[in-house]
């Protein structure tokens, strides 16, 4: 009787405690994409919870049923053969619960690496978000401005994010929006999102990246195309310009507050995209590199060419 009633206690705390919290964000979506992923989640989950429940009714079923009775020393239990139809079943279903979830997962992840669906004849707002130790940076290039530390969006309008990174690997992530997605040092990764209505959300770096990892998060805030178009006009009006100085001070190790500028760093330092991808990208050392490469490269061909000629 005492067990029983831990047990009652126990449940009711923990349905107490759980009402008290918040949605999980992942399941609190606010855009197409958000919204396809917490599907796959509660399909997920559903799923998984169907299997526990058949497999411990069965367990039960099976101990109680087939429990040891008292039996004198020398009883020898009958043998039996394997069932096809038991072995086929238990072999079967599984099979068919993995290419299910086989089947929602390639789907969905298509769904949410192209652009949302109902954005798709529309021009998306391009965004490089580029993170250093342990702060994010996010260039406007269409809009010449850059913000650190904070994220301003319009609503009901495609996003495509350009992620890299001027330090170690981080992973760009905004849970109500989107799924997460790499940003590495020498290449450039694409994410697609969308906002569907106003709101102010959280994004983080989900990749561990140094002591300064937890504090490493920076704020979204969705609006009205009208109010977004606003911002801009307000921001080129007061903000101060970035020049090559500045960010380089940026980029050094340590945590700011949010800042804006006009103009952005990709002007003097691209992107590691097109003929900047490779190592040591935007740097001019290598800039430098690559002209004299290029220029020996064709000094040697035109000395082969002559001698073949001369020949």
């Amino acid at each position: 009787m005492k067990l029983k009633w831990a047990l009652f206690s126990l449940v009711i705390t923990c349905l107490v405690v759980l009402a008290g919290c918040e949605p999980l964000m992942v399941l609190d979506p606010k855009g197409p994409q958000a919204e396809t992923q917490a599907n796959v989640i509660w399909i997920s989950i559903v799923t998984m919870a169907f299997i526990v429940v058949v497999v411990f009714g069965l367990l039960i079923y099976i101990v109680t049923k087939y429990r040891a009775s008292k039996q004198s020393d020398d009883y020898e239990p009958p043998h039996i053969e394997g069932n096809p139809i038991v072995e086929s079943i238990i072999v079967g279903i599984p099979v068919l619960i993995i290419i299910f979830l086989s089947i929602v997962t390639v789907k969905s992840t298509y769904e949410v690496e192209a652009t949302p669906k109902g954005y798709e004849d529309q021009k998306p707002l391009t965004i490089y978000a580029a993170s250093s130790d342990w702060k994010w940076h996010f260039s406007y290039p269409e809009e010449g401005i850059e913000t650190v530390n904070y994220l301003y969006i319009p609503t009901d309008r495609a996003l495509e994010f350009k992620l890299y990174s001027y330090g170690p690997i981080t992973s760009f992530w905004i849970p109500q929006l989107g799924g997460q997605k790499y940003a590495m040092s020498d290449m450039v990764t694409t994410l697609h999102l969308a906002a569907s209505e106003p709101g102010e959300f959280m994004g983080r770096n989900a990749n561990f990246s140094g002591k300064g990892f937890a504090e490493n998060t920076f704020q979204v805030k969705a609006m009205s195309q009208e109010d977004f178009d606003k911002w801009v006009e307000d921001v080129k009006e007061t903000a101060e310009p970035l020049t090559e100085e500045t960010f380089n001070e940026l980029l050094e190790p340590g945590h700011l507050g949010q800042m804006t500028f006009t103009g952005t760093h990709l002007t003097f330092l691209p992107a590691p995209e097109g003929e900047y991808s490779g190592h040591n990208h935007g740097s001019a050392h290598s800039n430098k590199e690559s002209e004299h490469d290029h220029e020996e490269h064709v000094q040697h061909s035109h000395e082969e060419t002559n001698e073949h000629h001369h020949e």
